[in-house]
């Protein structure tokens, strides 16, 4: 068959129509063709230069963009497209210069107008990007890309209401434009009008149901809406579409971990990290979910591979401190939150973090400092203000305390925890109904919030309501603060209410000896009830505790227990026995000191036979409510000086009390050499007064029917009451309190006097 021969025209409209019904090669192997007929054929380079950039060869489009324009050098189309290939080859700056030599040629080139502006807004020159979309739509006002672009660089100027106006306008040019409703949705998200933006993702999916980003932020709005499971399924659509989507991953893990599907959130995040190694966002939120989870070294890990990705990442610092502080690691804790607030001096969140660890510290000053400095920056930030109360009110400034939860509770009426902390305040300036007030008020807002319950609690108790305050009482096992553990049994828990004739009960210990030695009281009681009783303690009340007539079974903390029927808390026995102040059973003595303890024990007074009086100044350094009762070894010299014989039965001593032993080689010291209870009984027995602050051996005093002076702060623990110099719990016991908060001195000149008065007495009974 013979070969047709074409002309050069009948050959170049060949090859557009080839490019037209989208036969790229066939069009470029044509174009080509002409060229070798003759080279500088200006539509063949041109028609060459279009098919290589639709093939996004870029650089070859660029140099057939050059040839033809050495043909044609005012042909702007040409200069129009060799712009975008350069824009697409991120030479921008050439790009430019292209599309000027196109307006230069044709000032009213609106398409060239509206690339110009992209261009401009990839170079962040965003003021000049506007103005350019602003000349293309007074070429051409219905020109619906030029008002999407224009929209888009208002929203990144955060220029918001004038963005969502202009993409109002390109969809009334072009309703179907998911572009512009998805940007619409975006803007609208960031009004905060987020019904609205859902309904703007709602529509761009309308139009293209596999528009994976407009699923991916339809969810970041629900999540936001706090419509989880809906967000969650949102990004599970997204996925469908695109498995690889690394943002819809790490935002499915979002979604998931605020569901308490921790696991499930952690694959998520992990899938994501698959894709891309160096997601910094899904390594941070990796590491929060490994923080909910406890897992802290794992969380800590995370953190500091986000950080080795992106090391100014403020939040991975401030959370990384935050898993520091939970290891106790608080120094580093401390550099974390510093180095958070450099990279973002606005940092709020990270200077209230530091507050709170160096709050643990106990460098209160420097912590009000910290929430200071927070509060200048958001001044409604009710968390700083609350905790700056708890730093000022641990620093004996009770009411500055006041005036920052009140300032917190102006900002957020109905924030419990500052409710709580409030009543706290109130209850230690002794403004005791206001504080029972705002206990109520906080159960109001958040019924089952424990720390308020255990809180109400100790005031009902301290304030003599005993029947209400044991209900109460019941709280502490959820109140994280008190850190007790709640053990599980499969015997079921006694109250009270039913006969226990003929069944086995086991009575444990709970929280300190001192509580143990005050609650044991109960146990003739329960053995009253037909019961056969056994009791599980430390291992140094054990000996104490077999003093009981009506106990079959001592059993240590960590011993084998042996079968039972019904178990009880030491601490819960009043509330099973509906004790009241004046149902209180005080039988004393209770307890009874072991005969072998009382032979290796017993003290031979001095030939004077001067009163002896045994002396306990301190209680545990770790308790809450440490820094209330307990003084200093030499605050209390004065007493010394009376004419008695003092032993000290102080276990741990400090450093600067230890120094105050060595000076005073009159005080006998026999605390580091009693190892349990029962001899720390035994030479309470042989003392003619106890005089303590409230710790475990005022209990253990009390409990042996030995006279006891307790020393007490001005809002003493619960079990100490208010007003009265005695104790229903304890007739030997003799109550001083501080009239004053933090007021030792004028205590300890009272004790003096009465001490004084006792040896006058005790002087005149002695035997000539």
């Amino acid at each position: 068959m013979a070969e047709v021969t074409l002309t050069l025209p009948e050959a170049m409209k060949r090859a557009v129509a080839a490019y037209e019904r989208g036969q790229l090669r066939e069009a470029d192997r044509l174009a080509r063709a002409i060229l070798g007929v003759k080279a500088d054929c200006f539509d063949a380079l041109h028609l060459i230069a279009v098919v290589s950039s639709r093939e996004r060869r870029f650089d070859e489009a660029l140099a057939s963009y050059d040839n033809a324009l050495a043909v044609r050098p005012d042909y702007g189309e040409a200069l129009f497209n060799r712009g975008n290939a350069l824009k697409e080859l991120k030479r921008l700056d050439e790009a430019l210069a292209s599309y000027d030599r196109a307006l230069a040629m044709r000032p009213d080139y609106a398409e060239a107008l509206n690339n110009r502006g992209n261009t401009l807004k990839e170079l962040k020159r965003l003021d000049e990007a506007l103005a350019n979309y602003d000349r293309a739509l007074a070429v051409r006002p219905d020109y619906a890309e030029a008002l999407y672009n224009r929209g888009v660089t208002l929203q990144e100027l955060k220029q918001l209401d004038e963005a969502l106006a202009s993409y109002e306008r390109a969809l009334a040019v072009r309703p179907d434009y998911a572009e512009a409703l998805f940007n619409r949705g975006n803007t609208l998200q960031e009004l905060k009008r987020l019904d609205e933006a859902v309904a703007s993702y709602d529509c761009a999916l309308a139009m293209r149901p596999d528009y994976a980003e407009a699923l991916n932020n339809r969810g970041n709005t629900l999540k936001e809406l706090k419509r989880f499971n809906e967000a969650l399924a949102s990004y599970e659509r997204a996925l469908a579409v695109r498995p690889d989507y690394a943002e819809a991953l790490n935002n499915r893990g979002v979604a998931l971990q605020e569901l308490k599907r921790l696991e499930e959130a952690m694959a998520s995040y992990d899938r994501a990290l698959a894709v891309r190694p160096d997601f910094a966002e899904a390594l941070f939120n990796r590491g929060n979910t490994l923080q909910e989870l406890k897992r802290l070294d794992e969380a800590l890990a995370s953190y500091e591979r986000a950080l080795a990705v992106r090391p100014e990442y403020a939040e991975a610092l401030n959370n990384r401190g935050v898993t520091l502080q939970e290891l106790k690691q608080l120094d580093e804790a401390l550099a974390s939150y510093d180095r958070a607030f450099a990279v973002q001096p606005d940092y709020a969140e990270a200077l209230f973090n530091r507050g709170n660890t160096l709050q643990e510290l106990k460098r209160l000053d420097e912590a009000v400092a910290s929430y200071d400095r927070a509060l200048t920056m958001r001044p409604d930030y009710a968390e700083a203000f609350n905790n700056r109360g708890n730093a000022l009110k641990e620093l004996k400034r009770l009411g500055e305390a006041l005036a920052s939860y009140d300032r917190a509770l102006a900002v957020r009426p109905d924030y419990a925890e500052g409710l709580n902390n409030r009543g706290v305040a109130l209850q230690e300036l002794k403004r005791l109904e206001e504080a029972m007030a705002s206990y109520d008020c906080a159960l109001t807002v958040q019924p089952a919030y424990a720390e308020a319950h255990w809180n109400k609690s100790l005031l009902q108790l301290l304030t003599g309501d005993l029947d209400a305050g044991w209900r109460e009482y019941e709280w502490r096992w959820k109140t994280e603060s008190l850190g007790l553990f709640k053990r599980e049994f499969a015997q079921p828990l006694w109250l009270g209410e039913n006969g226990i004739e003929g069944k086995t009960i086991l009575l444990h210990s709970e929280q300190g000896f001192g509580d143990t030695i005050q609650f044991c009281r109960y146990v003739p009681l329960v053995a009253r009830r037909g019961a056969r009783v056994l009791i599980q303690a430390p291992a140094s009340l054990q000996g104490l505790m077999a003093s009981f007539a009506d106990v079959a079974q001592v059993i240590s903390a960590k011993g084998k227990l042996p079968q039972f029927d019904l178990q009880c808390p030491l601490l819960s026995l009043p509330l099973a026995f509906g004790t009241k102040i004046e149902s209180i059973p005080a039988n004393v003595p209770y307890l009874t000191v072991p005969l072998e303890s009382k032979k290796n024990w017993n003290i031979t007074r001095e030939l004077k036979r001067r009163i002896t009086i045994g002396l306990i100044w301190a209680g545990r350094s770790t308790h809450k409510k440490d820094h209330n009762r307990s003084i200093n070894l030499r605050s209390l010299l004065k007493l010394l000086d009376v004419n008695a014989l003092f032993v000290s039965l102080q276990k741990d001593v400090s450093p600067e009390d230890a120094a105050v032993l060595k000076e005073r080689i009159d005080l006998v010291h026999l605390g580091d050499k009693l190892k349990t209870f029962s001899e720390t009984a035994a030479v309470i027995s042989n003392l003619d007064l106890v005089i303590s602050v409230d710790t475990s051996v005022a209990h253990l005093a009390g409990a042996l029917a030995k006279p006891v002076w307790v020393l007490l702060p001005f809002i003493p623990d619960w079990r100490w009451l208010l007003d009265r110099e005695d104790s229903p719990w304890y007739p030997t016991a003799r109550l001083f309190r501080q009239n004053i908060p933090g007021d030792w001195s004028s205590v300890i000149s009272r004790v003096v006097v009465e001490l004084e008065n006792l040896l006058r007495v005790y002087d005149e009974r002695a035997p000539a």
